[in-house]
């Protein structure tokens, strides 16, 4: 069986993840490929996608979020993504069981006592009569719980009710609360039945691959894989990492050379690009991967994190552990700081 090291599988996962150049392609095709963008900083994604395709402007993202062809709602690993309306109500279903035992997880003790359904349907009219932040309508339902925080009625409720997060909150240059109604209020229908895993481990595949049953557990949160990977196994190719995991792949999807040039790109924080795997060697060493949880905003050099920036009043700070490829990610940055309409400039500190 072949033998995929760390740089072919990080140039395989740059191509699929449209970041080994900017690609012609418009945000709703970007998003449905890449099967959403993690959101739960609602302006992180336009960065994703200026560093993915060819002449992004946020009004295109703006424009999907007002017209609802894409949505803000709680999926994998049970956070926020920003998805297309066609994935939110094909893939709410599947996600649900994970939604609601991760979160029961956290409040065992809080929610002792509360009949999680009868909570279910005391908060569902809260949210289809209007928009609403979490904490109100845990405070709304809370009369009958006295004795449980209204945060944690309201968080609960985000994963018993099928929910979004309504605009202008996610829209580009504004600062809005998280107000959230139902999906079947937001998009019209409701979502669909759960299915299989299927679909959903193909589009994994096409978006990350080649990947182990593991890497595709960590970024779905989803368990009982092993059905749907032994039923897809005609349609697989398989290689292995140098660890000696198996690696499953679909058979079209590119396997670009190895040596191939990429130029430096900005990442958003908590991009899928290093939170989709659990083994995340391919995209960022060991030594930096706990930066990723905290919401480090990253920069790829070679295609490997390399360093982390920010926005520090009207100037782009750049962080760079090594001094390779500084200049190449300086003028990255320059033309980040340009389209982020920062009117001062890119501040490099690299570490030797």
């Amino acid at each position: 069986m072949t033998v995929l090291d760390n740089r072919a599988l990080n140039r395989a996962l740059l191509a699929r993840q449209m970041l080994d150049r900017r690609h012609d392609r418009t945000a709703f095709d970007a998003i449905a490929h890449l099967c959403g963008l993690q959101a739960q900083e609602p302006h992180e994604p336009y960065v994703g996608l200026w560093s993915r395709l060819d002449g992004f402007r946020p009004a295109e993202l703006v424009e999907l979020l007002e017209t609802r062809r894409v949505v803000r709602t709680l999926l994998m690993r049970r956070t926020i993504h920003l998805v297309t309306a066609e994935d939110c109500l094909a893939l709410r279903g599947l996600h649900q069981p994970m939604l609601e035992a991760r979160v029961r997880a956290v409040y065992r003790r809080e929610l002792e006592g509360v009949d999680l359904r009868e909570l279910a349907a005391a908060g569902l009219p809260v949210f289809t009569r209007a928009p609403s932040i979490l904490a109100e309508a845990g405070r709304a339902v809370g009369e009958r719980w006295p004795e449980v925080a209204p945060r944690v009625l309201g968080d609960m409720l985000s994963s018993l009710v099928p929910l979004v997060q309504v605009p202008p909150r996610g829209v580009w240059g504004q600062k809005a609360p998280a107000r959230n109604t139902t999906i079947g209020a937001w998009l019209g229908k409701e979502p669909e039945p759960a299915g299989t895993a299927d679909e959903l481990v193909l589009r994994y595949l096409r978006a990350f691959g080649p990947a182990a049953s593991a890497d595709i557990r960590a970024w779905s949160g989803l368990s009982g894989l092993r059905e749907s990977i032994k039923r897809l196994r005609p349609q697989l190719r398989t290689f292995r990492d140098v660890r000696g995991r198996e690696l499953l792949d679909v058979l079209d999807a590119p396997l670009p050379a190895p040596e191939q040039n990429v130029e430096p790109r900005f990442l958003p924080a908590f991009d899928n690009v290093v939170l989709g795997f659990d083994d995340r060697s391919r995209v960022i060493d060991d030594a930096y991967r706990g930066l990723s949880v905290e919401g480090a905003r990253f920069v790829l050099v070679d295609g490997r994190v390399a360093g982390m920036w920010k926005v520090a009043g009207p100037d782009l700070q750049v962080r760079l552990f090594a001094p390779e490829g500084a200049e190449a990610v300086e003028e990255e940055g320059e033309r980040l700081r340009t389209w982020h309409g920062l009117e001062g400039r890119t501040v490099m500190d690299i570490r030797r």
